[in-house]
C-alpha cells in the first residue's frame, strides 16, 4: 500500500492569554500546546485509530489534519503535498479528497435542511453543478443502507443510527481518499455500533477509502483498526500495529487503558492498573515524563528527564524510560 497521509512533528496551539496580560505577567508564552510533536502515517486503504482520554487532543489533531485549525509548526503531507503550505485554491482541492464525520451526527446537520439537500451540499460548495442532486442523494443513501424516502426527512426525524448513516453518506459525496471519523459510535446502542462499524468496513473494502478513526471506546478499535496510536496530553506515547498493542502493550498508560477494559484483552484479567491523581493541566505540564505523576511504575528519572521513543520494530514505538 502506498502512503496517503504523513504528519511530521505537528504542533497545534491555542492562545490562553492576551498579549497585554502576557506582558504584564511576564509569561513566557501566551499559548498552550494542545498537540505537541505528533508524527504518524496512514496508507491507502488503511484504518488508523487514535485512542486517548477526553481532552487528550484527539479531535484537535483531527481538525488540524482536515485543515480546520491552523498549525504552529510541523507538516501535514497528503499524497506528497504539504497541506500547511497550500494556497487557498489548492487547499480547496485538498478538502475534496478528505471528509469529516462529526462526533454529534444529528447536531452536525442543519435542522432546516432535508437529508437529501444535506448530503449533496458538498456539490454546491465545490461548484459541481453538473450533478443530478436527486439521483446522487439516492445513490449515497443506498451506499449506507437507507432508502430513497429518507431524502425528504429532517434531522429530528432520524434515529441516532440513521443520523450516523446520513453522516457517512455526506462524507462519501465527493469520493474522498480519506475519511476522518470522530467518535463514529458515540451515543449509539451496542447493536447499532456494530452495524455502523460493519458499514465502514464494507465501504472501505468496496471503495478503497482510508479511515482515520478517533475514539476512546476500546471495544471498537480491534474490530476495525490496522494501526493504533495512544495519545496523552497532546503527545503520542505508543503507536504500532493494533493487534500488537492489544496483545503486548509497552507503555504504562496503554496498559492501564487496556486493563480497565478486560473484555477487550486478557491484560485486565492479569493485572488491573488504577491510575492515581488527575490528568495534569496543559498550562502546567509536569517535568520529565508527563505521565509520571500518575504512573504506578514511575521512578526518580521519570520526574526529571523526558523519555525518547523506543523502537520495537515493525513500525512499533513507545515513549517510556521503563517500557513493560
Amino acid at each position: 500500500m502506498s502512503q496517503l497521509l504523513e504528519v511530521n512533528n505537528l504542533r497545534v496551539q491555542f492562545r490562553v492569554k492576551s498579549s497585554m496580560v502576557s506582558w504584564l505577567q511576564k509569561a513566557e508564552t501566551p499559548f498552550i500546546d494542545a498537540v505537541r510533536d505528533v508524527s504518524f502515517k496512514i496508507k491507502e486503504g488503511e484504518t488508523f485509530t487514535l485512542v486517548g482520554e477526553s481532552g487528550s487532543g484527539k479531535s484537535t489533531l483531527a481538525n488540524a489534519v482536515v485543515g480546520l485549525l491552523p498549525t504552529a509548526s510541523g507538516s501535514i503531507n497528503f499524497m506528497g503535498d504539504d497541506v500547511t503550505q497550500m494556497p487557498d485554491k489548492q487547499l480547496r482541492a485538498y478538502r475534496k479528497q478528505i471528509s469529516m464525520m462529526w462526533q454529534n451526527p444529528t447536531g452536525s446537520l442543519s435542522p432546516r435542511m432535508q437529508v437529501g439537500d444535506a448530503i449533496t451540499e458538498p456539490y454546491k460548495i465545490h461548484n459541481l453543478s453538473d450533478r443530478d442532486k436527486q439521483q446522487e442523494a439516492k445513490r449515497l443513501l443506498n451506499l449506507v443502507g437507507l432508502s430513497a424516502r429518507f431524502q425528504d426527512r429532517y434531522p429530528h426525524q432520524l434515529s441516532g443510527g440513521q443520523a450516523r448513516r446520513v453522516g457517512v453518506a455526506r462524507a462519501l459525496a465527493l469520493n474522498p481518499k480519506l475519511i476522518v471519523a470522530d467518535e463514529p459510535t458515540a451515543g449509539l446502542d451496542v447493536s447499532v455500533q456494530g452495524e455502523i462499524l460493519n458499514l465502514l468496513n464494507r465501504l472501505q473494502d468496496d471503495l478503497g477509502v482510508s479511515l482515520f478513526v478517533i475514539t476512546h471506546n476500546l471495544n471498537i478499535v480491534r474490530h476495525i483498526s490496522d494501526r493504533t496510536a495512544i495519545m496523552y496530553l497532546g503527545r503520542f506515547v505508543e503507536e504500532g500495529p493494533t493487534d500488537d498493542i492489544f496483545v503486548n502493550p509497552h507503555h504504562p498508560y496503554t496498559l492501564a487503558l487496556l486493563s480497565a477494559n478486560p473484555e477487550v484483552t486478557n491484560v485486565g484479567a492479569l493485572e488491573r492498573i488504577a491510575l492515581k491523581g488527575e490528568v495534569p493541566s496543559l498550562m502546567h505540564r509536569p517535568s520529565g515524563c508527563e505521565f509520571h505523576t500518575r504512573c504506578p511504575f514511575a521512578q526518580e528519572l521519570c520526574a526529571t528527564v523526558a523519555p525518547v521513543g523506543i523502537d520495537f520494530g515493525f513500525e512499533y514505538s513507545a515513549t517510556c524510560h521503563y517500557p513493560r
